[in-house]
């Protein structure tokens, strides 16, 4: 009969141990049947000892993937989930009209099937392929609806298996593909720093505002981040409202969002934000947008930004009086706090189109959390470029508004370090900032006195 050995979650200390022999009658130790010249087969036996205990383990692990006994398979009936969204939104007699899918996709049809051409023909995750079987799996469509979903309502994705019919971890597949995607492919038009037209543009619309040379207005979001890691919360914790990630933005009055940075820590003010921005590093490289304007009578070539008390007195920013005296400047301030709302509309535009920015991140990791933001921002752009009415557009045209070409100061290697620091201080004068608020203290009392 053969003997069997149970090495099972055995070490090779207990293993010696276990199996050593007594003495003999002769005074010397007897052998033990598995002892040799050297331990060798002792090395071997613990090696199989080790493997013998991985396969048991491995066999009690659970696996998320594939046919477990005893899962039962939940019958979607995929293809029929695309009927119905078919005949429900893109039939010929489709039962809900344009008014019913801009409310409940927040775009309109022909924009979504734009999406839809452009996500699939960048990422082949969209396309529709069949399984191992020959079943077709779900379409185009599908897939984008549930993400597009996802980012308007900001619900779970188990709550859209009802009607996508896909899975939970596929609807979050789908949402990871998508704004990926939409990042990459429109994320250069839609999310571009103004070029020399859309200055002009800028320029001449809240020129006719009353304040010439500015460029938008500037402040910042925060992002609750439910789903941060306990080690992170101190370096993310912001007040009350516990750890965010911060978005700064860039709006004009239209809410066309121009600039948009994302992921910084909660703890962090617009102060310590902006050093960090690219926004800043544009104006102290001189790539900004350069005009040539004049202001009750004083000539000025740098664009600036309308901000709140606590960004900086710099020539590029310009803020409100906190305590106005005089009508002058009280009508100043009005006027100015009026004109910055623009981006405080447009974060808030941005959280009703897109409830995911809105509720806390659910998300664990940053770069899924940078890629929903930025698609937001990019699909609010589009949004807004497709619903303009151009015949209404402003005829910037014929405003006349000299619009400089940026200067490129890092092809002069030899003066590189004169130009930063000549620029840089140029930027935090605080003269030139009080100056450059005086002079529109004046230009919007002169048209309010005029009218």
């Amino acid at each position: 009969m053969t003997e069997t050995h149970n090495t099972e979650g055995w070490n090779k200390e207990m293993f010696l141990t276990a199996n050593s022999e007594p003495m003999s009658t002769f005074g010397t130790r007897a052998r033990p049947w598995w002892d040799d010249e050297d331990e060798s087969d002792v090395d071997d036996l613990f090696i199989i000892a080790g493997l013998l205990e991985g396969s048991r383990r491995n066999k009690r692990k659970k696996k998320f993937r594939g046919s477990l006994p005893g899962r039962r398979k939940v019958p979607r009936d995929i293809l029929g989930g695309h009927n119905r969204i078919y005949l429900d939104y893109f039939a010929d007699q489709c039962v809900y009209s344009d008014r019913h899918f801009r409310r409940r996709f927040r775009m309109s049809r022909s924009l979504f099937l734009r999406i839809v051409d452009a996500v699939e023909s960048h990422d082949d995750h969209f396309r529709q392929k069949p399984d191992a079987i020959g079943t077709l799996g779900a379409s185009p469509i599908q897939k984008v609806l549930a993400a597009v979903r996802m980012l308007a309502y900001g619900i779970s994705a188990d709550f859209l298996d009802e009607y996508v019919r896909m899975g939970e971890s596929t609807i979050i597949e789908c949402l990871k593909h998508f704004v990926k995607a939409v990042v990459e492919v429109f994320g250069e038009e839609y999310l571009r720093a103004p070029n020399a037209q859309d200055t002009a543009r800028l320029l001449a619309i809240n020129s006719a505002r009353g304040f010439p040379r500015m460029l938008g207005s500037v402040d910042c979001m925060h992002w609750k981040w439910d789903k941060c890691p306990v080690g992170w919360r101190g370096a993310y914790e912001w007040k009350e409202d516990g750890p965010t990630m911060i978005l700064e933005a860039v709006a004009s009055q239209d809410l066309w969002i121009w600039h948009a940075f994302f992921s910084l820590l909660g703890s962090l003010n617009d102060i310590n934000v902006l050093r960090r921005s690219p926004l800043y590093q544009s104006l102290t490289s001189g790539t900004a947008p350069q005009v040539e304007y004049t202001v009750n009578g004083n000539k000025y070539t740098k664009g600036y930004y309308l901000a709140d008390g606590i960004y900086p007195a710099w020539a590029t920013f310009v803020k409100a009086f906190q305590r106005p005296q005089g009508n002058k400047k009280v009508h100043f301030t009005m006027a100015k706090e009026a004109a910055r709302k623009d981006v405080e509309r447009a974060f808030g535009v941005l959280q009703a189109r897109f409830a995911i920015v809105r509720g806390p991140a659910r998300m664990w990791h940053k770069e899924d959390l940078w890629y929903i933001m930025q698609a937001c921002v990019i699909l609010h752009n589009m949004i807004i470029e497709d619903e303009r009415d151009e015949e209404d557009d402003f005829n910037y045209h014929q405003e006349g508004i000299p619009v400089l070409q940026p200067v490129d100061y890092q092809r002069r290697n030899p003066l590189v370090l004169e130009d930063f620091l000549k620029i840089h201080d140029e930027i935090e004068d605080r003269s030139l900032h009080e100056r450059l608020r005086d002079d529109l203290v004046e230009h919007l009392w002169a048209i309010h006195s005029s009218r």
